[in-house]
């Protein structure tokens, strides 16, 4: 059983900066893809970025292109979302995910980690 613990949520201004993290045990890393998503209040899910098993593939959704940066380290079995130039509709709930094939923009993985908040205040 693989188990996600993410970390790094919390309140910042519009343009700001945070870096989230999750980490991962139960399985070898570099078995498993890792990605996040996020999902604000009433609305759907929605993909933010992913990173495949040996890092050299890197997905992210339109929305995030270009501010947000996805990588892994594999001695400390950990997955990072640079989040940069942060703004109010980033708001959500950020949620890791693993897989064995996915994440991917079209697919999820089979694990989640329990989610942490984000908020961007204007």
């Amino acid at each position: 059983q693989v188990q996600l613990v993410e970390s790094g949520g919390g309140l910042v201004q519009a343009g700001g900066s945070l870096r989230l993290s999750c980490a991962a045990s139960g399985r070898t890393f570099n078995s498993l893809a890792m990605g996040w998503f996020r999902q604000a209040p009433g609305k759907e899910r929605e993909f933010v970025a992913a990173i495949s098993r040996s890092g050299g593939s890197t997905y992210y959704g339109d929305s995030v292109k270009g501010r947000f940066v996805i990588s892994r380290d594999s001695l400390k079995n950990t997955v990072y979302l640079q989040m940069n130039s942060l703004r109010p509709e980033d708001t959500a709930v950020y949620y890791c995910n693993a897989g064995s094939a996915g994440p991917t923009p079209t697919m999820t993985g089979f694990y989640w980690g329990q989610g942490t908040q984000v908020t961007v205040s204007s």
